[in-house]
């Protein structure tokens, strides 16, 4: 199948609902360049990716990881700028190889052709997985801390949640979407912050205020795709 057509139909499992989520995404990330000015073009452009990512993610479709990849990469690029340096190292050292590590597990694990199968973890999974992004965690404070980050502590806590919501989207598991609402919520903070120095970043507190509703979506999506699929 030709890539544009791929493409349509997969925007053709979009609900009506899904579809206005979607478009008021893009119009917010797209309108905040008027009011960031031309250097929010490229912070706007990864905003709509990401966005887009996250519609699909909602879903269960593998494409979103594929998006994910792109995401992380236009992430860390905007966060090098700034100097946020928790987030340019978690996105491009943990969240793009983890993304590529999901891609490859759904693709393993499909439910059918546009939805991947969810999957239930044990609670000894569940504790190796709050104690291995506890190390991660500490590991990443230091070196955060020896390269002067600005807002360490919120930052640190970024990496935290990122781990977590990465962990559980290659474990296709439905609390992925409420680690990235956590997620979400610290990112608009520390974006706020950078946003009251330069505005130029204001596609990126617009961006993670999308993101948080449609990871709110996300949650409630899969877990009735875990009822159905039981």
């Amino acid at each position: 199948m030709k890539p544009i057509y791929y493409i349509k139909s997969t925007f053709k499992t979009l609900t009506k609902f899904e579809l206005i989520l979607w478009l008021c995404s893009v119009a917010a990330s797209l309108g905040s360049i008027f009011v960031s000015g031309s250097g929010g073009v490229f912070s706007a452009i990864a905003s709509v990716i990401g966005a887009t990512c996250l519609i699909f993610a909602a879903k269960g479709n593998v494409i979103s990881q594929v998006l994910s990849i792109i995401f992380a990469l236009m992430y860390s690029i905007v966060s090098l700028t700034f100097r946020y340096w928790g987030e340019m190292i978690t996105y491009a050292c943990m969240t793009l190889p983890m993304a590529v590590w999901s891609l490859i597990t759904w693709l393993k694990n499909p439910y059918n052709e546009s939805e991947v199968k969810v999957n239930a973890i044990s609670r000894k999974e569940t504790l190796f997985m709050f104690i291995l992004s506890a190390v991660v965690t500490l590991i990443f404070y230091f070196v955060l801390a020896g390269l002067n980050t600005p807002n360490l502590a919120m930052s640190t806590f970024s990496i935290a949640t990122s781990f977590l919501a990465c962990y559980l989207v290659a474990r296709r598991n439905e609390f992925y979407a409420l680690a990235y609402a956590a997620n979400d919520i610290v990112l608009i903070s520390l974006w706020i912050m950078a946003s009251a120095e330069n505005p130029s970043y204001i596609p990126m507190i617009i961006c993670f205020v999308m993101f948080l509703i449609n990871d709110i979506y996300g949650f409630i999506n899969w877990r009735k795709m875990k009822l159905r699929q039981m």
